[in-house]
């Protein structure tokens, strides 16, 4: 009863604090392991006159989660004659948690996630955006930086145009649509100037374009890496602090051989990987509906299984998506209450939940020590 007792205080019946504590001991928000109390997710406890507020920590966005966990909530104090009244209030709090060893944490940036594929053509962009939208979306601050410089696509995949502003003449204010902010190379370049740049020159752009963009206040920053494991990527794991890895892949064996290369490159630089989502697994048909897994079936979830990672969801190669992502309106938010969209939003919750749980960074909680001439 050590947190009931913090938090009621002594205006509460011990009987009745103990019976508080064992119910909400019962409970977990959806994706964590650990229960309410345990996991230290209730918090401002107020009861005066039979009327009971508490206050859940949510450690990841989950607006769509709330209704549910709360209608569970009230069903397990309902029948405590001593309660009246019982009032549920949401709190997102987002913290900074560990990356990879002896590489500093980014001002402005809790959370770093990396999104990858080995393979050029899966659809690893189109997923980048609507996981950041769907991120968005359920509560939190997000950015996302598009780290492939020889082709990015995020400028058309969130209908953006024109050159980001720099108000010190040092840093560049990210773009900003539905609410993302957004950086990458493609508003700096005409949309049809070719990038013929060795390696050298585009790791720094990406660590430039990454570390002199004003972002602002961000729970999470989403990577969207290019195909491949070569420069860009091993620049990532050596100067940038990344939370986690999720790969993106179809099905089929071709993809996966790329896919699992990725998969061991993050493991080799000690970058947790948060998952595998399988795109394009099945194919339907825009007129009858007919859904059939072309690519093969099962590719993506064989491969979390075989190397001890979370499956977080497929996506079917619907020619919906791609049409929303071509017109600058991707599917979470071009139509977000479809089934399509609530699959983004479900691979979503896992990731951050799966965020949530791991070791958390504090050195973002201490100040600076500046020592100064006087």
């Amino acid at each position: 009863m050590g947190l009931l007792n913090r938090l009621f205080g002594d205006g509460l019946p011990s009987a009745l604090k103990q019976t508080i504590e064992s119910r909400l001991s019962q409970l977990t928000l959806p994706y964590m392991s650990q229960d309410l109390i345990s996991a230290q997710q209730i918090s401002d406890i107020q009861f005066k006159q039979g009327k009971l507020q508490l206050n859940v920590v949510w450690p990841y966005p989950a607006k769509q989660l709330q209704t549910e966990f709360e209608q569970q909530l009230r069903q397990a104090l309902n029948d405590l004659t001593d309660i009246t009244d019982l009032t549920i209030h949401h709190q997102l709090k987002v913290t900074s948690h560990q990356t990879q060893p002896n590489v500093n944490a980014l001002a402005q940036t809790k959370n770093i996630i990396a999104v990858a594929s080995g393979k050029g053509g899966v659809g690893k962009s189109t997923t980048s955006i609507n996981l950041a939208l769907a991120l968005q979306q359920e509560g939190a601050q997000v950015g996302i930086l598009d780290a492939d410089i020889y082709g990015p696509s995020v400028p058309t995949l969130l209908g953006l145009k024109g050159k980001p502003e720099t108000l010190d003449g040092k840093s560049m204010q990210p773009m900003q649509a539905y609410g993302l902010q957004a950086m990458s190379i493609g508003f700096l370049i005409e949309e049809d100037a070719p990038m013929i740049w060795r390696g050298p020159m585009v790791t720094q752009t990406l660590t430039q374009l990454l570390r002199e963009t004003a972002w602002q206040n961000l729970d999470y920053l989403i990577i969207d890496l290019p195909p491949g494991t070569g420069d860009v990527q091993l620049t990532l794991a050596q100067q940038i602090p990344v939370t986690g890895a999720v790969i993106v892949t179809t099905p089929q064996d071709l993809a996966l051989i790329d896919a699992k290369k990725a998969l061991k490159m993050f493991e080799k630089v000690n970058i947790p990987v948060l998952g595998v989502i399988e795109n394009m697994s099945t194919h339907i048909c825009s007129q009858c509906g007919h859904e059939e897994a072309i690519f093969g079936e099962h590719g993506g979830e064989n491969m979390a299984a075989q190397y001890g990672v979370e499956f977080l969801g497929a996506m079917p190669l619907d020619m919906q998506i791609r049409l929303q992502a071509d017109v600058g309106a991707p599917t979470v938010v071009h139509d977000p209450q479809s089934a399509l969209a609530n699959k983004y939003r479900q691979m979503a919750h896992k990731i951050s939940a799966s965020i949530a749980q791991a070791k958390r960074n504090y050195s973002a909680a201490f100040p600076k020590i500046v020592v100064q001439n006087t």
